[in-house]
């Protein structure tokens, strides 16, 4: 079942996460406070509105509450920001991924229920809107244009074998590099014992991993 997203904020940055969103087929609301932003958007993104997301009823409205994902993109309006961020988590959106304009930022944002927090100067829109995509995947870092550094999840069915006896390599087509565990990471080999625990950091054709999806 093909998840929604949300995105609060149209500047910059918000709007390069919608683009990549619906360039990969994503259904998005896109929401902004400012009605000449909006109204320079609409068509080009096919579900714009202008409405004040500090409102508990417009949250109602949307239909937040149905909504997987929602990224909120007003680190310039810090009150908004936060107003947004709680009632989302009232509403019992998922996952709430919130951009900040410094660590202060992050740190209150974290206390109040922000699942995720993103200074844009270390993740663009476009790498964020990829990595809320690939579902289990973090983007590390793009080698060509398909081929990328990630950090995924360990699939449940894979927990206590080793990696010689899954062959992910030959069934997968992708290369393991190494396995983090809490802030260890080692370097892979083929004897080593796969634990729940763990996440393993691989070189994958992203177009081809619909497997983990």
């Amino acid at each position: 079942m093909s998840k929604s997203y949300a995105v609060f904020g149209l500047g910059r940055y918000g709007r390069a996460v919608v683009k990549e969103l619906l360039n990969n087929g994503a259904e998005v609301l896109a929401v902004d406070q400012d009605r000449k932003i909006v109204d320079e958007l609409v068509g080009e993104i096919p579900v714009c509105k202008c409405a004040d997301i500090t409102d508990p009823g417009v949250i109602e409205q949307l239909g937040i509450s149905d909504i997987d994902v929602v990224v909120i993109s007003m680190a310039k309006s810090f009150e908004a920001s936060i107003m947004a961020t709680m009632l989302c988590k009232e509403a019992y959106v998922r996952k709430v991924i919130v951009k900040c304009s410094d660590e202060s930022q992050c740190r209150v944002m974290k206390k109040i229920g922000a699942d995720e927090v993103i200074l844009p100067e270390t993740e663009s829109g476009t790498r964020l809107a990829k990595n809320i995509l690939s579902s289990g995947f973090i983007d590390l870092a793009d080698i060509t244009d398909n081929i990328s550094i990630l950090e995924m999840d360990i699939k449940a069915e894979w927990v206590g074998k080793t990696l010689r006896e899954l062959d992910l390599r030959k069934k997968y087509n992708i290369n393991i590099i190494a396995f983090k565990n809490s802030n260890d990471v080692v370097f892979a080999n083929p004897d080593i014992v796969i634990e729940n625990s763990m996440k393993m950091i691989v070189m994958a054709d992203k177009k081809g991993a619909d497997f983990l999806k």
